[in-house]
């Protein structure tokens, strides 16, 4: 190789490189702060083009969302937030309920003028999502549901049960986790360990308990506005989800016309985080059919 032709491969290999290097800086997550309705509301931002928001279940935070944010950036500009109660955001005692959340997810968007995004939720961040989507249509471009709660109870089911989505006992942690997840690798002793010192560090427990009266109390179940629902839906579940059943997925398929459903098997209720691989691939399959 001439030493012309060698410097120009090394200046090739600095230019892809460089680029490469830019590219990580622009999809790396960020973290940053607003204030909504005067709450400190912390957020991890990444990526640029259309505008996707991920939503978090009951007792998480942003980090949900860790296995995916990154393949999502490569397309998308992403916004994960911490919601009002939970993670690094402010903990108000206040009622929560569903319909508070999406005050603040609208009051959200426009502090930080979102016009227009992709909603994201999983469990009771895809019930949030939903109502929002009803609500504001024509500010949701696209709905994927990740087993996505919302639908009222049985009528003959002991809703105290509904108060075990706030373990703080080895046994109660372990009862959760097995409903949560497939993989026996979260049952194990030190896994339970680690995720009663999460549970007790989030300082979460208010908020779980004050949306799970608000759940008791009947408020805010979509079963009659699931129907309504008009934008192009992605439905994503695990099929062993022991929390909110394969059943209710279904439900929402048939609710929502013309959605799309995705099932994960060997998956519990986070798909997202157990089968991240296969959650990633399919969701961004569905929000770049039809792009240009």
């Amino acid at each position: 190789m001439t030493r012309f032709a060698t410097r120009l491969l090394f200046s090739t290999l600095l230019l892809i490189s460089a680029s490469l290097s830019a590219l990580a800086q622009t999809n790396a997550p960020v973290e940053k702060e607003t204030l909504v309705f005067g709450q400190k509301i912390r957020y991890v931002e990444a990526g640029s083009g259309p505008t996707v928001i991920l939503l978090h279940g009951l007792g998480g935070s942003s980090q949900a969302w860790q296995f995916n944010i990154a393949p999502l950036a490569e397309k998308f500009h992403v916004f994960a937030p911490d919601q009002i109660g939970f993670g690094k955001s402010d903990k108000p005692l206040v009622n929560y309920r569903i319909r508070t959340y999406v005050d603040f997810l609208d009051q959200f968007c426009k502090e930080l003028k979102i016009e227009r995004a992709t909603l994201i939720g999983n469990s009771m961040g895809g019930w949030i999502a939903t109502m929002f989507t009803a609500a504001f249509p024509d500010r949701v471009d696209k709905l994927v549901l990740v087993d996505a709660a919302g639908y009222a109870p049985p009528k003959d089911l002991d809703t105290r049960t509904f108060f075990g989505l706030n373990p703080t006992t080895r046994e109660g942690m372990k009862i959760l986790a097995g409903k949560v997840f497939y993989n026996k690798a979260f049952l194990t002793d030190a896994a339970i360990d680690q995720a009663i010192a999460a549970r007790l560090a989030a300082g979460d427990g208010y908020t779980i308990n004050s949306i799970t009266e608000s759940i008791i109390r009947g408020e805010d179940f979509l079963d009659d506005i699931a129907k309504t629902v008009k934008r192009p839906t992605l439905i994503v579940w695990g099929r062993q989800d022991g929390l909110v059943s394969l059943a209710e997925g279904e439900r929402f398929n048939k609710d929502i016309a013309g959605s799309k459903m995705v099932v994960i098997d060997q998956c519990g209720h986070v798909p997202n985080v157990e089968k991240p691989g296969e959650f990633n691939a399919a969701v961004l399959k569905f929000l770049t059919e039809g792009a240009q």
